[in-house]
């Protein structure tokens, strides 16, 4: 299965399953994705999350109800996932901008999500620069906390993470203790099949036994894209990441192998514009 049919059969799953309580991870097995992969690719195309769009469609079509139909305001709750009729009117007034009973007098200036399409659109003007490499398994040494990618959890709880081993000096210990074959501290993202839960590390690649305050962890031999990133932390970590998901895996043959992945930093100033980091995907 191409990687747009796939993200395409998971948008079809969702619209399917509007009425129903459906996991991100149900929905990312269409995509024959994991829960995190699929979430992230998402979240780049689109700008919002899964659980965002799955509640801006159930208003739409909430909304298309009560203005079609004298479906009573508690039953219409009901059928959306809500289980009162006031955690109902909160979140259809968030949207719409007016009460559920305003929206019925007057439907003039409620708001449609529609169902989501994705096209690939070819952008060539500014090359990605990257290579494939293979290299053999190697270890990681570091800090590991586990995230869930439900509500976007993830996305909050790991640049937290990085604040607190930047301010206490632990990146320090790691540039130290950097000796394996990945020079760098690294963002290692060891993500679990068919679960909301997530690995997160900081760590760096080191050859011998892991410090009493460090976990190991064991990096498969894998192929790799390894992709350059030029400019100042966040952004330019975060619009590589977003020119991957929408023109690199798009055009190419090549597709996750679902092992983890990672981000390298050096210890060069973060504003730098200058700056060189790459991000490291396992692929297939």
């Amino acid at each position: 299965m191409g990687w747009v049919e796939g993200i395409q059969r998971a948008i079809a799953y969702m619209e399917g399953h509007l009425l129903e309580e459906v996991s991100i991870e149900e929905i990312a097995r269409e995509a024959h994705s994991s829960a995190f992969h699929f979430q992230r690719t998402f979240s780049l195309l689109t700008d919002i999350s899964v659980g965002e769009y799955m509640r801006r469609r159930r208003l739409t079509l909430a909304a298309e109800d009560l203005t079609g139909s004298d479906i009573k305001i508690i039953d219409l709750a009901l059928k959306y996932g809500y289980d009162t009729p006031e955690s109902f009117s909160k979140a259809f007034k968030k949207q719409h901008g007016i009460k559920p009973s305003e929206a019925r007098k007057n439907a003039r200036n409620l708001k449609s999500y529609n169902r989501l399409t994705i096209q690939v659109s070819i952008k060539g003007a500014e090359p990605m620069n990257y290579k494939i490499v293979e290299k053999e398994s190697f270890q990681v040494v570091g800090l590991r906390r586990p995230f869930s990618v439900k509500n976007g959890e993830n996305l909050s709880g790991i640049p937290a993470f990085w604040n607190e081993v930047n301010g206490n000096k632990t990146d320090a210990t790691l540039f130290q203790l950097n000796d394996g074959v990945v020079k760098g501290v690294l963002g290692v993202c060891d993500t679990k099949e068919d679960s909301p839960l997530m690995d997160y590390w900081i760590a760096t690649a080191h050859e011998g036994e892991a410090p009493n305050s460090f976990e190991s962890l064991e990096i498969p031999a894998s192929k790799w894209a390894i992709f350059e990133v030029r400019g100042p932390m966040p952004d330019a970590m975060q619009n590589t990441w977003k020119k991957i998901i929408q023109e690199w895996f798009p055009s190419n043959s090549y597709r996750h192998a679902g092992t983890p992945e990672l981000e390298v930093y050096t210890d060069e100033d973060p504003t730098s514009p200058n700056l060189y980091s790459e991000i490291w995907i396992p692929v297939k």
